[in-house]
């Protein structure tokens, strides 16, 4: 692609429009001949460091702060091109968005603290039960029908992304879901998406590590919603939610088609909801009707999930009927309150990826109702990640569940002790184990006819962050091992 249409919002030096460009990145270690290096500053590292080592390697142009511009000028040949802007992050997303052009035909959004795996999954579940080919795009990768490919980030790099993007649409997918997160908000990650609707669940406490204050993190999130979804789109919300009112209060700014849901939404009405099962009845209201839906899930934030998820593939176009039909066929998303294991004694476990407070709350007041016996949870908390949740952490386990078990949960750099200390203090009567798959076989151990053990944490993840290594580790194969070691010592006497 020439760099004129590549560049087509920014000024481009004379006589280097014409450039050919073969490639994009900003990492200069993936700098190949041709390849525009988009130098960002980031939170460790300044990315103008690195544009020698990119021309080095190959790179015919360099994109970059404008306030880098001239102190870059004399380091590099004179046949790199410098393209100076305001705010490159967003140039760059712009720019990849054109490069790999191609996108599905119906990409939907949604953000907030917790639900967005969920929602995104539930959403491609419903289009493809509409014979649509579908994706989600997030925390769990990218899933289709097909099968999935676990990711680390909730919204890859803007390169990466709408790489992916174009392939999935030449792959023939026609409907996307995608996972909107505050840092990838932020970052301007999702500049670029040509978003049919866009959905906000709820916002509780995260990434304090990363955004300085509530208000900060909230008004990443309302870029989705104030920058990104262009006229004529739909956005899906709980007015019952802690700062709906902030979205609806753009939509309305703004012109925005409304779709609402839940007990106050207008589109989706829950009036009724009673527990069946391992399972819930819901009753709603709708401008086409009464309809009484049985989701196969538990939990009452799994209600909220499942309603924004059918609000979404609503205002993607779908008939309202079909798509409440296909609730009562919807499966978990992968690590969210997922059965993972049954003891000999009759004891429950279940895996769950809650790692903030409000997540494991909402976890905790799901599994309850089904615990005949006592209700048990593992809990940790992420190294290099908001310290003030920790104490947290610890105070929603012991209060929500009748005995807890504190344990490592991807320490990172820090020393995993200090965070354990920290749960601890919201937590004092909680038991303390280091190693996880040892807590695992204690949780374990302890159940009884009717107990319940929440696994919290990781949830998906198949690896524990020590330092700079991810070492291999998998919940479920925990609970697995830790099962199957009882079962063994109670066959031999043990």
């Amino acid at each position: 692609m020439q760099l004129q249409q590549l560049a087509a919002d920014l000024t481009v030096p004379d006589g280097a429009g014409s450039l050919a460009i073969s490639g994009l990145t900003a990492d200069s270690r993936q700098v190949l001949p041709g390849f525009l290096f988009a130098a960002l500053k980031g939170v460790h590292a300044d990315g103008a460091g690195f544009a020698v080592q990119a021309a080095a390697a190959g790179a015919v142009a360099i994109l970059c702060a404008q306030d880098a511009v001239a102190g870059l000028r004399g380091q590099l040949p004179e046949t790199v091109v410098l393209l100076g802007c305001e705010d490159p992050r967003r140039s760059l997303a712009l720019m990849a968005a054109r490069f790999h052009a191609a996108q599905p035909q119906v990409v939907v959004a949604v953000t907030g603290t917790s639900g967005k795996t969920s929602v995104a999954e539930f959403t491609r579940q419903i289009f493809q039960s509409a014979g649509h080919k579908s994706a989600s795009l997030g925390t769990l990768g990218t899933v289709t029908a097909d099968g999935q490919g676990y990711g680390g980030l909730t919204t890859p790099d803007p390169v990466g992304l709408h790489k992916e993007l174009d392939r999935l649409a030449r792959d023939h997918v026609t409907h996307l879901a995608l996972e909107a997160s505050s840092h990838g908000l932020d970052q301007h990650r999702l500049d670029g998406v040509r978003l049919t609707a866009a959905a906000f669940t709820n916002l509780g406490r995260d990434h304090m590590d990363y955004h300085p204050t509530v208000e900060d993190y909230l008004t990443a999130k309302l870029r989705l919603f104030r920058d990104l979804l262009p006229k004529g789109g739909t956005v899906v919300v709980d007015p019952g939610e802690k700062y709906a009112d902030r979205v609806i209060s753009i939509a309305q700014d703004r012109g925005l088609q409304l779709l609402t849901v839940g007990e106050t939404g207008k589109t989706l009405k829950l009036t009724g909801l009673r527990p069946s099962g391992f399972g819930q009845v819901l009753t709603l209201e709708t401008p086409r009707g009464n309809y009484t839906v049985t989701l196969p899930l538990i939990g009452r934030f799994q209600v909220s999930n499942a309603l924004t998820a059918a609000g979404l593939a609503i205002a993607s176009g779908l008939d309202t009927g079909p798509v409440l039909r296909a609730l009562e066929n919807i499966k978990g998303a992968p690590g969210r309150l997922e059965f993972s294991g049954k003891t000999k004694s009759g004891g429950l476990v279940v895996v769950d990826y809650a790692h903030k407070p409000d997540a494991l709350e909402n976890a905790l007041a799901a599994l309850r109702p089904f615990a005949s016996g006592r209700l048990g949870v593992i809990i940790g908390a992420g190294g290099d990640r908001d310290p003030g949740k920790r104490q947290l952490m610890g105070k929603a386990a012991q209060e929500r569940a009748d005995f807890v078990i504190v344990t490592d949960d991807n320490p990172r750099s820090e020393d995993p002790a200090l965070i354990r200390k920290a749960v601890l203090k919201g937590a004092p009567a909680a038991r303390e184990i280091a190693d996880r798959a040892e807590a695992i076989r204690e949780g374990v151990r302890q159940l009884k006819a009717g107990d319940i053990l929440c696994v919290a944490g990781k949830g998906h993840e198949t690896g524990q962050i020590v330092g700079n290594r991810v070492l291999p580790f998998s919940d479920h194969d925990a609970v697995a091992e830790a099962i199957a070691e009882q079962e063994s010592a109670m066959e031999t006497g043990a």
